[in-house]
């Protein structure tokens, strides 16, 4: 077997090659003419001239040989309800999804916005459109009405897939009024609202607009609905993501690129085989959802869970008892959720039989080295980061222990994975660094691998300019992330270099959470750090200039404020954008010319040195900050 540099060189300097090979892990209607069109860089197209289907790959190829094989594991603990699809049933439901979505209007190319709980019809609903070449656009279902809003409008959406309500700790979260409301803010009105109506809310019905999934479903029982063999290049989804600005970028995702990139990551990163059970804690509003509860594990031939509630209900030991039950060998969480579970009782990690699980997988913010050694030895099985991002869609780094076992170090996601240039470079000079425990931007020379984002959704500018053209004379794609490599090739992630911040996983831009805030009648002024945090990795703190403070006479006054404040996220962003804390000060930390001086108001809450504040315009703005972090 090559040694995993070997394969490594060999997808950077053989790309064709390479990737050739690879694309045969797939099932193609039409075989691809060209593996990798790069004439108009950065934008890459892959396997042109190939037509394809995801939702084929998925679940129709696999009938042959596993058609009475669990597919779908649907868990809520939030309902007590456990459903388990075989390929078949899966099939059957997803062609019945696909024939409501038809006979609503959907067309192959058209927009629809699916806002879900972690039910088993959110993945028919992604897989039917899948099927029939529609885009899905997956909204989260924490975020609020304003967030949808921007996404509805943006997508355009044809149909809207949502629910009467999710449930979260036992307390119903009503869907309907959200989605009423936002499509009430959005200039773009879908023609129609297909509700799954699981009876934990009432919901009034919009005549002629909306239709019940239980009705439609009935109507569709026999469906036939054929695969629409799509172009390699076909957009199968976009999924909107924070940035430094407030207007959320739709990232745009292939067809034929996606399903490679996915089945390969399935076979060399993951180690998945077909036959047995994937089991990823996400939710399918974020991009490991999309990748690893619905399409990866299903293109690989295995059984998914999908999992609503929390790790701690009914007890910390609810994940393992999925892992005995369903003999799970592969398991994907993020450190937030290890972080919580080591609060729990710890004979509940020694409970269950494990002896199914080959690995642990954590991604989705930066893994502390304290929680990686605490689960590994909890587990006693091998814990394995991997970093990557919504624009990626699979890993940048990571170990790829299906080409070639290697070790991991605790805090590092390990090393560049295959069909990545990974570079170090420096922010202002764009020189590469390539001794050892040198501190550069994480960049990607171009073209980007296949499966990553071929463009920002209706908006080529937007991605040329924000991922291509942040450092000086390169045209590279940027991470946004600072790291070091050391000797051996593996990278240690060090944190942002712009204003994004990692809540427990989550990407929230602080311009969108500044947004929110500055909606409120009494605020004039606002910034929002990312402030580090034992439990969730990073949490947002708001410092806020209000524009009348003759009411904030004690701290009962600010408190309500706060909370007022704290309200208008919630009804805009959602709970998930919440700030830990809104403190008022008289004013903001500026430079003379004006600009806000976030890294020193983060080093302030985090109780480093700020730095050079000799540009500062006003030295007792940054000291009103360190009061009120002291309080």
């Amino acid at each position: 077997m090559t040694g995993y540099a070997e394969f490594h060189r060999r997808s950077i300097d053989d790309r064709n090659g390479f990737w050739a090979e690879q694309s045969t892990l797939i099932d193609w209607h039409t075989p691809p003419q060209t593996v990798c069109d790069y004439s108009n860089p950065p934008f890459a197209r892959w396997f042109v001239g190939g037509t394809t289907n995801l939702c084929h790959n998925a679940v129709d190829r696999h009938l042959k040989t596993r058609a009475d094989q669990a597919a779908l594991i649907a868990v809520s603990t939030e309902t007590d309800t456990e459903q388990v699809y075989t390929f078949a049933q899966l099939h059957t439901e997803v062609q019945r999804m696909a024939a409501a979505l038809l006979s609503l209007g959907v067309k192959k190319g058209d927009r629809v916005l699916i806002y879900m709980p972690m039910v088993a019809e959110a993945a028919f609903a992604m897989l039917a459109c899948a099927r029939i070449g529609a885009i899905h656009s997956v909204v989260f279902g924490g975020f609020a009405s304003g967030s949808l809003a921007s996404r509805i409008e943006d997508a355009s959406p044809v149909v809207v897939v949502s629910a009467d309500a999710g449930s979260r700790g036992g307390k119903v979260v009503p869907y309907k009024p959200l989605l009423d409301e936002a499509i009430a803010l959005s200039a773009h009105k879908p023609a129609a609202v297909l509700l799954v109506d699981r009876t934990l809310a009432a919901m009034d019905l919009v005549a002629g607009r909306d239709h019940l999934w239980g009705d439609l479903r009935q109507k569709h029982l026999q469906a036939q609905v054929p695969c629409e063999w799509v172009d390699a290049t076909h957009p199968s989804y976009t999924l909107y993501t924070s940035g430094t600005t407030g207007k959320p970028k739709g990232v745009q995702r292939d067809t034929g690129g996606y399903a490679v990139a996915l089945a390969a990551s399935m076979k060399h990163i993951y180690c998945g085989n077909a036959g047995e059970t994937y089991f990823s804690t996400s939710d399918i509003g974020w991009v490991v959802g999309h990748s690893y509860i619905i399409y990866g594990p299903l293109i690989a031939g295995m059984a998914t869970i999908m999992y609503e509630g929390l790790p701690t209900r009914p007890d910390g030991g609810i994940w393992w008892s999925l892992v005995e039950k369903y003999k799970v060998t592969v398991m994907f969480s993020a450190p937030t959720a290890v972080r919580v579970l080591k609060k729990q009782d710890p004979a509940l990690m020694a409970k269950y039989d494990l002896s199914s699980l080959r690995a642990l997988f954590l991604a989705g913010e930066p893994l502390d080295e304290p929680t990686a050694q605490w689960i590994s030895g909890a587990l006693g099985k091998p814990i394995i980061d991997n970093y990557w991002q919504t624009e990626t869609g699979w890993p940048i780094l990571s170990i790829a222990n299906g080409v070639e076992a290697a070790p991991s170090k605790f805090g590092s996601p390990g090393v560049a994975m295959y069909g990545y240039n990974v570079k170090l470079l420096d922010e202002n000079t764009g020189e590469e660094l390539t001794g050892a425990d040198q501190k550069g931007v994480v960049a990607i020379e171009g073209p980007l691998p296949p499966g990553c984002m071929q463009t920002v959704w209706r908006d080529d500018a937007r991605f040329v300019k924000t991922y291509w053209s942040s450092i000086p004379g390169k045209l590279v794609y940027s991470t946004f992330d600072w790291g070091v490599r050391d000797q051996d090739g593996y990278y240690f992630i060090l944190g942002r270099t712009d204003d994004v911040i990692n809540v427990a996983g989550h990407r929230l831009g602080t311009r969108e959470i500044e947004e929110s805030i500055s909606s409120h009648p009494n605020i004039s002024e606002v910034a929002v750090v990312g402030v580090a945090d034992a439990l969730k990795g990073q949490v947002a703190m708001a410092f806020a200039v209000v524009k009348d403070a003759s009411a904030l006479v004690d701290d009962a006054a600010r408190l309500r404020l706060e909370g007022e404040v704290m309200k208008v996220v919630d009804q805009t962003i959602g709970a998930v954008g919440r700030p830990a804390r809104v403190h008022f000060v008289g004013l903001l930390p500026k430079t003379r010319s004006g600009k806000l001086l976030r890294r020193a108001i983060q080093a302030v809450c985090e109780g480093r040195d700020p730095g050079d504040l000799t540009t500062m315009d006003d030295p007792s703005a940054l000291q009103q900050v360190r009061e009120r972090v002291a309080r």
